[in-house]
């Protein structure tokens, strides 16, 4: 099955050697995304809901950039540096996602890159 690469400025570009996502036939695997600011490519200042609406916020653009668009999730996975922010990030997700909700993990990590405290990846299904 080819792959296709999904890649926006909507988002922030890869900080390693990966892509913002990959597209093979209707399924669409997204990095994580970290609360940068696209524009500047600097964390977020923030709270851990700013951050998180960040990341989702760039999530989105990924997701619009595949074709899709944040209903058509159906599998996240949430990072956070602290399992204490769980009602404040399920909180800001409630403000992206309406049932049925899409299949979710949550993972309380010891470091994210450049500090962040939240991350959020994601598979698309098209179609």
């Amino acid at each position: 099955m080819p792959r296709t690469i999904v890649q926006t400025d909507q988002a922030p570009a890869a900080i390693g050697p990966y892509s913002q996502a990959v597209r093979a036939g209707d399924m669409v695997f997204l990095s994580g995304q970290i609360p940068l600011d696209p524009a500047s490519g600097e964390l977020v200042a923030g709270d851990i809901s700013v951050q998180a609406r960040r990341a989702f916020d760039n999530l989105q653009a990924v997701c619009e950039a595949a074709g899709g668009s944040l209903e058509q999730v159906v599998r996240l996975g949430l990072y956070v540096t602290d399992l204490g922010d769980f009602a404040a990030v399920n909180a800001v997700m409630a403000d992206y996602f309406q049932a049925p909700y899409p299949a979710r993990s949550t993972i309380e990590v010891a470091g994210l890159p450049k500090g962040a405290a939240f991350e959020v990846d994601a598979i698309l299904a098209l179609g």
